[in-house]
């Protein structure tokens, strides 16, 4: 007797490997699944503009990208002596203008360059709620803790979600055709808006995605919603404000997506490669002991042996480290 509801996830049929560049936008879950494929070492940009929630403004972020948008520091809002972009998560914001435009320009420059060769885009929407600044009557990405009467709270219908992606899609479709969208909603609840306006919130952005599921530019849609809605029922899965997904339930989520769209050989490197990286943040207490050459000696034999497996794989940061570990090691025994 099963005595859970599991989501059954039908392989894609397109697959995700070494030679594929993959770009992540949307909210922070959307970084939580990118940061996994980093971890692997498989090509990958995350939010070049910083966390984005609604639909608009990842239309926002779509069209700097796409337009390699060129920002001033006309286009910034000082707050306090702190400058910021409304299209920007707060990552970007600085007392000096100029580190800001700086940092916003070389993202931009960056992301516009990974998609020209992107092979997957995955969009994670998290709310239909957004935030207009009164002074402009601009979408913001984030509110930047300005006080909440300088913005007007909306919520978006169906069909002006439909409306603002389907656009992105068709340039995108017209731009990049061998590019593959995907979408997901964020299992993350906006408990701020109320538990009703969030349930509301969640499902106008599930019927958008369902309608636009037949546009050309789109693979499919993965159900982390879901999974973490029905399949791990359980506040056990979340963290202390009960909310957010937690570790457990992301590797969760994270096995299924790779069950997805990885084949066989893929998730298997990515899980050698994954030990790796992971090795790297592995904290030495003695750097001279004995175990400490041993264990730099087999991350370097584990980096050769995965990087003869595929060629795109580039373990050299890695190596050098355990390298570094080696080196310091000899030369302490030579002292």
């Amino acid at each position: 007797m099963e005595f859970r509801t599991v989501v059954k996830i039908d392989p894609s049929p397109a697959k995700i490997s070494y030679k594929s560049r993959v770009m992540f936008i949307g909210s922070c879950f959307a970084s939580s699944i990118g940061m996994k494929l980093e971890a692997g070492r498989i090509p990958v940009l995350i939010n070049p503009a910083g966390t984005v929630y609604n639909p608009v403004s990842v239309s926002n972020t779509l069209d700097i990208i796409l337009n390699k948008r060129i920002f001033s520091i006309d286009n910034l809002y000082n707050y306090e002596g702190t400058y910021l972009s409304f299209l920007h998560y707060t990552d970007f914001s600085s007392a000096d203008p100029e580190k800001v435009i700086e940092k916003i320009n070389c993202s931009s420059e960056k992301a516009h360059g990974f998609l020209k060769s992107a092979d997957f885009l995955f969009i994670t929407l998290g709310t239909a709620r957004i935030y207009t600044f009164r002074e402009t009557g601009e979408v913001v990405s984030n509110c930047h803790k300005l006080p909440a009467s300088r913005f007007e709270r909306s919520m978006l219908k169906v069909a002006e979600v439909v409306d603002v992606l389907r656009k992105k899609l068709d340039l995108l479709h017209a731009g990049f055709p061998d590019l593959k969208v995907v979408f997901t909603v964020s299992p993350v609840r906006h408990w701020k808006d109320g538990a009703h306006e969030n349930q509301i919130s969640k499902a106008v952005l599930h019927l958008a995605t369902e309608e636009l599921l037949s546009h050309p530019a789109v693979l499919g849609y993965f159900p982390a919603y879901e999974m973490l809605m029905d399949d791990l029922r359980d506040y056990r899965f979340y963290e202390t404000d009960m909310l957010h997904p937690s570790s457990e339930a992301i590797d969760y989520i994270w096995e299924s997506f790779a069950n997805c769209y990885f084949d066989n050989n893929t998730f298997e490197l990515w899980k050698e490669v994954e030990r790796i990286t992971r090795a790297c943040s592995h904290v030495i207490k003695d750097p001279s002991a004995k175990g400490t050459g041993i264990f730099a000696r087999k991350m370097i034999d584990l980096i050769e042996i995965a990087e003869a497996k595929e060629p795109m794989l580039d373990l050299s940061a890695e190596k050098d480290y355990f390298c570094k570990l080696l080196n310091g090691l000899s030369e302490k025994q030579t002292d």
